[in-house]
């Protein structure tokens, strides 16, 4: 079996202010925190976290789907030893198909200071061009205006509403799906 880095190579990824580099066990605390904040995840697809042994769970989750090549968390920092700000995750990775589906939640003092916009700027700069991906998804619960405006910004395309798509502790709610392709003309405004 290939490791990571050959999944996955070129990584961590630079930006002006940011580090996008895969998670690590040590990030658990602070995954946790982001996680289990109500309103960092009112509009996920599960409730917040409430117990911290969910962080280790999901990080030994994300770091085996690491080294199959399946799927790609990082973590969004400042500094490559600087905290945790948030997460992206790449997931539903079809290499055959070059297409995948993209997560992301940032620490609410960072919310609004366009660091999710620059970070997935160069996300999507590696899924089209190191990763070869010709369609990249994003799925966001339409009342997630903030969500939708950063999409919106990067040419992501509004391509239909999944009606009741998903029932979070009780509640019932749609999902917008939007997908980028390699050949969309916003494309070329991201980071080479």
């Amino acid at each position: 079996m290939a490791s990571h880095s050959l999944l996955f190579p070129g990584l961590p990824l630079h930006s002006a202010r940011l580090v996008l580099s895969p998670i690590r066990r040590d990030d658990a605390a602070a995954l946790f925190a982001l996680q289990s904040d109500p309103d960092v995840m009112r509009f996920w697809n599960h409730p917040a976290w409430t117990r911290p042994t969910e962080a280790r769970a999901q990080i030994d989750d994300d770091l085996a789907a690491h080294t199959t090549g399946t799927q790609l968390k990082l973590a969004v920092r400042e500094s490559p030893e600087g905290p945790l700000l948030g997460i992206c995750v790449v997931f539903a990775l079809d290499r055959d198909a070059a297409r995948a589906e993209i997560g992301y939640l940032l620490a609410p003092g960072k919310q609004g200071q366009g660091y999710m916009h620059e970070a997935l700027q160069h996300l999507l700069a590696y899924l089209f061009e190191t990763l070869g991906l010709h369609r990249v998804e994003a799925e966001i619960d339409p009342r997630n205006q903030p969500s939708a405006h950063v999409l919106d910004r990067l040419g992501f395309h509004l391509e239909g509403v999944l009606r009741q798509r998903w029932r979070i502790q009780g509640e019932l709610s749609d999902s917008a799906v939007y997908g980028l392709l390699a050949d969309d003309e916003a494309r070329s405004a991201l980071p080479a």
